[in-house]
């Protein structure tokens, strides 16, 4: 009796076995951000896109192929050349993310890996595009400009294929070796030009200062030659004395002047 007991707990732990196994593979899970496509064996991709939750299948017949429905970022590195024929390093950073509503096209059309497949191909042909309308010297004065243009070209360039970019800029853009030497000796070029011209003004410059206090000069002379003329030797006494009580005080303030009467030996008092 126990022998049969046990027979029949054991087919039926291996039938609820089997049904969880069952059930199991008739479940499937789509995370928040995500979206699934449906591939029947029989009818193929299904139209329908399943949004986040727990869902059922048929197990065997149809398989779900889960999508990333987040923005993404990518970098994106390309050469390209300049509208005066300028070697041009540029890096693109790309935050991107599929249509919901296509996915059963993506998927059919492209695969899975999309990104891969589509954007450094459009990246590359946009950029490629965008910056040959723009000189060396433009690319960097009008960065702004040709980031927007090219954000502009490459979101409807991405939306044939079904894919949404949320933000487009330019990370890095250098030029080559030759073209950045040339740049920086043009501006030692400059800043050369820019002192000779100063040196030439300061000269000039000084040439009127010069100019001015030799007129200045001459100006002066000739109101002393004047006043000579008119009062005669009355202002030349007037300047000597002048002069004299000058000399007097500054003498009259050194400890080491002494003052000797008039006519009277430097000797004094000394046994002849």
């Amino acid at each position: 009796m126990a022998a049969k007991v046990f027979e029949s707990l054991g087919k039926f732990g291996l039938g609820l076995a089997v049904a969880g196994g069952v059930v199991n593979s008739a479940l499937y899970n789509v995370d928040a951000g995500h979206r699934a496509v449906i591939f029947d064996r029989f009818r193929g991709v299904q139209d329908t896109v399943v949004g986040e939750g727990t869902h059922f299948l048929i197990p065997w017949v149809q398989k779900p192929i889960i999508f990333d429905c987040r923005s993404r970022p990518r970098n994106i590195p390309v050469i390209t050349g300049s509208k005066d024929l300028q070697n041009v390093n540029i890096t693109l950073r790309i935050l991107f993310r599929p249509v919901t509503a296509q996915l059963p096209r993506i998927f059919t059309s492209i695969g899975e890996d999309y990104d891969e497949r589509v954007l450094p191909s459009i990246t590359t042909e946009i950029l490629k595009s965008v910056v040959a309308r723009f000189d060396a010297g433009e690319l960097i004065t009008q960065r702004e400009l040709v980031s927007r243009q090219v954000s502009e070209d490459l979101t409807e360039r991405a939306a044939t294929f079904g894919l949404i970019l949320d933000d487009v800029s330019l990370t890095h853009l250098t030029f080559g070796k030759e073209f950045t030497e040339a740049v920086e000796m043009k501006q030692v070029a400059q800043q050369e030009a820019e002192r000779a011209r100063f040196i030439v003004e300061k000269a000039e410059q000084q040439k009127k200062a010069a100019v001015i206090s030799a007129e200045g000069d001459s100006k002066a002379a000739e109101l002393i030659a004047n006043s000579l003329a008119t009062a005669g030797d009355g202002l030349i006494e007037l300047r000597k004395l002048e002069a004299a009580e000058d000399i007097a005080y500054q003498l009259s303030r050194s400890r080491n002047v002494t003052y000797l009467p008039s006519r009277q030996s430097v000797l004094l008092q000394l046994p002849q």
